[in-house]
């Protein structure tokens, strides 16, 4: 029999299989279409029965056919459609009360949906978690900065789809006074700005997997991008122009890199996207870390961690071209005011010998590393507990130089290892893997169940990191003298 959930006057029918009820493309949000496509969401205006048995559209964005094989993190791409912002959730047959996980996607703010196959939420569910993925806008209608409008449209949406879960999540068993926001990537960045500017009382703990908070764009460097689009499109005519039109031009821009090192800012995105958070004034008056360091946060649980090798996914399995020593030189002098010193000492700090090696230790720094430590440090002195962890476990896909990469963790934190294909991320399906996978997903349903992942706390007197691998060890040393070059180069 097809499960069906009321809440109020409405109700919503989906499935279920194997203990666990799932409803999907559930609309939080009306449709952003025509007027309304720049700006603030707005309440979803269906009525009557909503047939969730199908995943909905998702937001527009070009498509991932001739990459290698990331389908199950980033999905296949646009499937069109108005009402793109929507909401998946799965939970256990029997459900009340339980702990609700909500987890923001990644995609460089420019793709991806909640509905990949690899944020499959059945694991989730059968350990007593209600499990909730979402859609938001992305590229030109979430992020680009437009005269007249709101900035930060997909972070906006993001609260909405929040709020709807505080008002509706009971319903289909959960706790609304026990909510865990967790993302990866554009969404691990996410997390940072919703720690910032997120309305208290949406979430109790929050996770961020290599994002940090610290990559907001100004005012200024949001203009380069504008300009940019207004030079192709023309600067009155944003509305008119076609959803298929934004989308591509959005991911042009991710192969031709703008410039958007303004005023002396660095660009804090580092040239992997041209969309992110923009410093408005409204939602964000300061890079999320600092209002974070400043309280924002202070009630919040945290859980922060970044894996050994990220940039490693860009430079390895995307096929970048091969990094020549005056590449190197030439890629770290916009990431820094003395390139030769940081080379030298990424060098002597043993975090590479080719050029490509050093180039990937550095962006993983700049990135990732760096911005979550930071964030660890802003949040462990206030009164919620943080914990930071490094995801070190080696892919042995492209002849073992893949590594822990960008985006590795998600399989494991999913549980899903071994009931999804990772294609190019080159996950095994063996007993170790599988053990890996059993215990990091525990971990991150027991911080959401109790506030507690399973090692000790992240202190200013005790900087303890989880050191995820088969293996699993701390240690209070995981940032190496290298990473002390970038105090001062970033907020």
């Amino acid at each position: 029999m097809e499960p069906t959930v009321h809440i109020g006057q409405r109700s919503i029918r989906g499935t279920s299989a194997d203990g666990v009820r799932a409803f999907r493309g559930i609309p939080y949000a009306a449709a952003p279409t025509g007027a309304h496509r720049f700006e603030p969401p707005r309440p979803a205006e269906w009525t009557g029965e909503f047939d969730a048995r199908n995943f909905g559209p998702t937001a527009p964005q070009a498509s991932t056919t001739g990459m290698p094989d990331l389908t199950a993190i980033v999905g296949t791409g646009w499937t069109p459609g108005d009402d793109y912002l929507s909401l998946n959730i799965w939970t256990p047959q029997d459900a009340d009360c339980l702990p609700v996980m909500v987890f923001v996607h990644g995609g460089a703010f420019t793709s991806g949906s909640g509905s990949a196959p690899g944020y499959d939420g059945t694991v989730f569910a059968k350990s007593g978690v209600v499990l909730v993925t979402i859609n938001y806008r992305i590229g030109v209608p979430g992020f680009l900065h437009l005269p007249g409008v709101p900035d930060n449209r997909g972070l906006r949406d993001q609260i909405a789809a929040l709020e709807w879960v505080r008002e509706h999540i009971a319903a289909f068993g959960g706790n609304p006074d026990a909510v865990t926001i967790f993302g990866e990537s554009a969404g691990g960045l996410s997390v940072g700005a919703l720690l910032a500017a997120a309305p208290a009382g949406l979430f109790r703990r929050a996770i961020s997997q290599s994002g940090g908070a610290a990559h907001a764009l100004t005012t200024a460097q949001a203009e380069v991008v504008t300009a940019a689009f207004a030079n192709q499109f023309g600067t009155d005519a944003f509305a008119q122009i076609p959803d298929e039109a934004l989308a591509k031009a959005a991911t042009q821009l991710r192969a031709t890199p703008l410039n958007l090192a303004v005023d002396g800012v660095r660009d804090p995105l580092m040239g992997l996207s041209a969309f992110g958070p923009v410093i408005d004034g409204d939602l964000l008056t300061e890079q999320p870390v600092a209002a974070v360091r400043a309280g924002a946060a202070a009630d919040i649980d945290v859980l922060v961690g970044s894996n050994s090798d990220e940039m490693n996914l860009y430079l390895v399995a995307l096929s970048a071209p091969e990094t020549t020593e005056s590449a190197l030189q030439a890629a770290a002098s916009t990431l820094h005011p003395d390139p030769a010193a940081l080379i030298e000492h990424y060098r002597a700090a043993g975090r590479g010998t080719t050029p490509g090696e050093v180039l990937a230790a550095i962006g993983t720094d700049y990135m990732f590393a760096v911005p979550t430590a930071r964030l660890a440090d802003a949040h462990a002195p206030q009164p919620g507990g943080t914990w930071r962890y490094e995801f070190a476990w080696r892919s042995p896909a492209f002849e073992g130089r893949l590594g822990a990469c960008h985006g590795l963790e998600l399989p494991f934190v999913f549980g899903n290892v071994g009931r999804v294909d990772y294609g190019a991320l080159g996950i095994p399906d063996d007993d170790s893997v599988r053990e890996l996978a059993e215990r990091m997903h525990a971990s991150w349903v027991a911080f959401a169940r109790d506030g507690d992942p399973g090692w000790p706390r992240y202190t200013p007197e005790n900087p303890v990191v989880q050191r995820i691998d088969t293996e699993w060890t701390t240690t209070t040393t995981a940032d190496g003298p290298e990473r002390a070059l970038w105090t001062g180069v970033r907020g």
